[in-house]
């Protein structure tokens, strides 16, 4: 299994870019290579409220780590993205940890067996369906998350990313490594608090945290 998600800039053709949140399905709905896969808009300011129509995520979960390979570098949505899109950043991963259901469904499967390096980057996936019933209470609360990660120490790439405005919630985040993760996680107080206040308020139906292991950063500028 591989993991895969990629960040596509636009500074033109975001019409387009929009569209691709339902047209670009067509490349994966039967596809044998994908075992599960999300088309996602990303936040502007402040994490999740405001969108940024300029850049847009895919993420995917591979059988094999040649076949993301191929997506990336040579098949038709790589030649689309090619064509429209300013630049795209993919980060390819490996799961080490995941917990929860992400459409009834725990989509990382973690290799109990291979060996992570503690120099390597952790890439962190948090994502949650809020309760209709608890979005005010939500959203009155979710700037403290997105401040405590985006000013952590150790923090080097922070981005909201969801399939549905106000609905579906998701954060992606990169660490420089194991350590600067496990420091924010255990010794953060907004970290804690938020934490405490999702375990008592039962802000989401389904909800999914996991962790990966970066083994590649590819950037490619158009």
């Amino acid at each position: 299994m591989a993991v895969s998600i990629s960040f596509f800039h636009f500074e033109s053709n975001k019409f387009w870019a929009f569209k691709q949140m339902v047209e670009a399905k067509k490349y994966f709905s039967n596809n044998d290579k994908v075992s599960f896969y999300k088309m996602l808009g990303t936040g502007g300011k402040g994490g999740f409220i405001y969108p940024d129509l300029s850049v847009y995520s895919l993420l995917c979960v591979w059988k094999k780590s040649e076949f993301l390979n191929e997506f990336i570098e040579s098949s038709n949505h790589a030649k689309e993205i090619k064509k429209r899109a300013k630049k795209r950043i993919d980060y390819i991963m490996e799961p080490i940890f995941s917990n929860g259901l992400w459409d009834n469904e725990n989509p990382f499967k973690v290799n109990e067996t291979r060996e992570t390096k503690k120099e390597n980057k952790i890439g962190v996936i948090t994502r949650g369906k809020i309760k209709l019933s608890k979005q005010i209470d939500f959203w009155l609360n979710v700037s403290s998350a997105s401040d405590a990660i985006k000013n952590a120490d150790g923090v080097e790439f922070y981005k909201g990313i969801g399939e549905l405005p106000l609905l579906s919630q998701a954060t992606f985040s990169v660490w420089k490594n194991h350590k600067s993760i496990s420091d924010f996680a255990y010794k953060n107080r907004a970290h804690s608090e938020i934490i405490k206040k999702t375990k008592e308020r039962k802000w989401y139906s389904e909800d999914l945290f996991a962790r990966f292991e970066i083994t590649e950063i590819k950037t490619q500028n158009f």
